[in-house]
């Protein structure tokens, strides 16, 4: 009885961890890249490149949208597609003769009034000449110029109150360093809602005006 009970907790062990690492490992997909101008605490002055983007709107309540937006591009880039070549994959996903799109993060939420922008970043090595055009007419691919952000990074389960609290601390850090806001904020996401809370990456983002010239930037 002890041994089997040892086995049950073994065995109950496996599945904990499994579950606390899982997350992480799923979510340990192609990032867009992006230089550190600035930095101080969970707060960051970011660098983007361009970058193309496949977005859809969704209108109603954010959380409602963010699902539903992530369902419709997730359904472009898993095949609703209208290519006919292969398309390589980001590793460690290898390439198929299937219309598949390796899968990035953040996932991104820009609203204006009850009208959601939800994106994917596309993977790198990917143009507009290459990339499949969707079948649904409401996923648009865009070409997203070069822009600086600030941006605050947290943990947790991303609720409204969890978003407005960084999102307001974020701006306090604007107002501090005078620097100019240029957009509304955007929401970015990292990982799998199966994720336990504490080992979740989420950002509030807000493009701001790129300052001198002499800025040095740091990787």
């Amino acid at each position: 009885m002890r041994t089997e009970a040892m086995w049950w907790i073994i065995l109950a062990g496996v599945l904990v961890l499994g579950a606390v690492l899982w997350g992480p490992i799923v979510s340990n997909v192609e990032q867009p890249k992006y230089r550190v101008i600035a930095s101080e605490k969970n707060i960051e002055i970011r660098e983007y490149p361009p970058v193309i983007v496949a977005e859809t709107e969704v209108a109603g309540e954010r959380d409602k949208a963010i699902s539903e937006g992530f369902r419709t591009i997730a359904d472009y880039i898993f095949g609703n597609n209208l290519s006919s070549q292969k398309v390589a994959m980001t590793a460690p996903v290898t390439q198929q003769p299937s219309e598949k799109i390796a899968m990035t993060a953040p996932v991104t939420q820009q609203g204006i009034g009850n009208i959601w922008q939800v994106r994917f970043v596309m993977p790198a090595s990917y143009t507009m000449d290459t990339l499949p055009k969707p079948k649904n007419p409401t996923v648009k691919l865009k070409e997203v110029e070069g822009k600086r952000f600030a941006v605050i990074r947290f943990s947790g389960m991303a609720g409204e109150d969890s978003l407005k609290s960084h999102t307001d601390e974020l701006k306090v850090y604007l107002r501090s360093k005078n620097l100019q806001s240029l957009s509304a904020p955007t929401y970015a996401f990292y990982n799998p809602p199966w994720t336990l809370p504490f080992l979740r990456r989420n950002e509030v983002m807000v493009e701001v005006a790129p300052e001198r010239a002499s800025d040095s930037m740091s990787d």
